[in-house]
């Protein structure tokens, strides 16, 4: 019997607390299952630092999970809609 697996990526945070692994989103399995997880983590002398904004943006904009954003029907707004915003 041959066993078949399949990879997905997810992010995920690490609390300082009790050093568990909390998963951003829910994963797309249907039933209880064992599974087998690969952290991926800075090194010690990167741990403290923050990613800039573009860094956050190039990293969504890569993120396959906003496809759909791309597909013209989520285009609903013009440029001439609503008002500037000026504080």
């Amino acid at each position: 019997m041959e066993i078949t697996t399949k990879a997905i990526e997810v992010m995920g945070t690490v609390d300082k607390k009790k050093s568990q692994l909390h998963i951003d989103e829910p994963l797309p399995i249907t039933c209880p299952s064992r599974v087998r997880v690969i952290v991926i983590f800075p090194g010690e002398e990167d741990m403290d630092v923050d990613v800039d904004e573009m860094g956050w943006l190039r990293a969504a904009a890569a993120n396959p999970a906003f496809e759909f954003l791309k597909d013209e029907i989520e285009d609903i707004y013009k440029p001439a809609d609503g008002k500037p915003f000026q504080p």
